[in-house]
């Protein structure tokens, strides 16, 4: 199948084609302020004949969707109804939805959810323990994200380990400006680190990841922050950012390296958050396989890599140094090491384009 991936941001459109298993062309429009016309400009620079079907990221399915699903006027309705859930994401994920299916029509729109891959989660896994009326009338619990990745890359790893991916426990770290850990086993999602929105678990680039609740109360009541304050401090200048001032790894990387201690600092305890989740979802699974870094940082970072799994051998966990400078997708572990560590580049535009081709084959028959 001819299948075109779209990722609709606020301010961008990134865009792939495959046909067959190969891409055929890719691209990003930058400084979108009108969707429509950012779409125009991809369909005018590829060659859309023979279209099957395009595919969209979507960031936040909640409990309606689990699964890649055909987009029709009822499933467009249930997205807009979950904006409030992802406020950043999901308004420009569906003005992507709306525009391709104005200027494909008659071609088949898949929605692809980051969430899905995490419904998955067992009922003790997703459960926040508040007010279980208040919960089920907001839908709070934990959805989780980055699905996509973290179903590519535990799949790919399985296929590294050459073994069937329901035998395959795995952790997956996708570390990027977002970040998140996953426990897989046998190709389930069981154990997430994001939550109800993107902003739980590992220590990001500008946000922060697990905050005692208390902190937000406690800055409410003796900062005069309001919801907006607390809301932009958490998505903006917490994480990296408000540890050393820089959002960005390779810049934390290069101020530790010069002796700032701000910056070795925000490592460490960047570093630490990984190895306390690592530790507790091989606890989740127990039994591990394989230990999976993804994402920019994960892909392109050996010092995170090697820090955040330092001191836990006695685990059967282990990195070779040498393979960790060098290898850019494979194996980083000594050989025959309990426990397989890898890097692998995560490619959620293929993951989606896979999803789609899937709906579209069944709704063909």
């Amino acid at each position: 199948m001819k299948i075109l991936v779209l990722n609709s941001g606020s301010s961008s459109v990134k865009y792939q084609l495959y046909d067959g298993d190969g891409t055929v062309d890719k691209g990003l429009v930058e400084r979108v302020t009108d969707h429509e016309a950012a779409l125009a400009e991809v369909t005018r620079r590829l060659d859309l004949s023979g279209l099957d079907g395009v595919g969209h990221r979507v960031v936040h399915g909640g409990a309606s969707f689990s699964e890649p699903t055909l987009v029709t006027d009822e499933v467009l309705k249930d997205i807009r109804q979950l904006i409030p859930l992802a406020p950043l994401h999901n308004p420009a994920n569906l003005a992507g939805v709306e525009v391709a299916r104005k200027l494909l029509p008659g071609v088949p729109q898949v929605a692809v959810f980051d969430t899905a891959f995490h419904r998955t989660l067992p009922e003790e896994a997703a459960r926040y323990a508040i007010d279980g009326e208040l919960a089920d009338r907001y839908g709070v619990r934990r959805y989780g994200f980055h699905g996509t990745s973290h179903a590519y890359v535990s799949r790919r790893t399985a296929m590294l380990l050459g073994r069937p991916l329901e035998t395959v426990n795995t952790i997956t770290l996708h570390l990027g400006n977002g970040a998140s850990a996953c426990a897989v086993e046998g190709g389930r999602s069981v154990a997430t680190s994001m939550g109800l929105t993107p902003l739980e678990g590992l220590v990001m680039g500008t946000r922060p990841g697990d905050v005692d609740p208390g902190v937000l109360i406690y800055l409410a009541r003796n900062a005069g922050m309001g919801v907006d304050d607390l809301d932009d401090m958490l998505n903006h200048r917490s994480g990296l950012k408000g540890l050393a001032g820089a959002g960005d790894m390779r810049e934390v990387l290069s101020r530790r390296a010069a002796g700032d201690p701000a910056a070795t600092l925000a490592l460490a305890v960047y570093c630490r958050r990984i190895k306390e989740y690592v530790g507790a979802y091989y606890a989740v699974l127990g039994r591990l396989d394989a230990i999976t870094f993804t994402a920019g940082v994960g892909e392109r970072a050996p010092a995170v890599r090697a820090e955040s799994l330092a001191g836990l051998s006695r685990m059967g966990i282990e990195i070779d140094t040498e393979r960790n400078e060098r290898v850019k997708e494979g194996l980083i572990s000594p050989d025959g090491a309990p426990v397989a560590v890898f890097v692998v580049p995560t490619d959620e535009e293929l993951e989606i384009a896979t999803q789609a081709r899937g709906v579209i084959g069944s709704a063909q028959g």
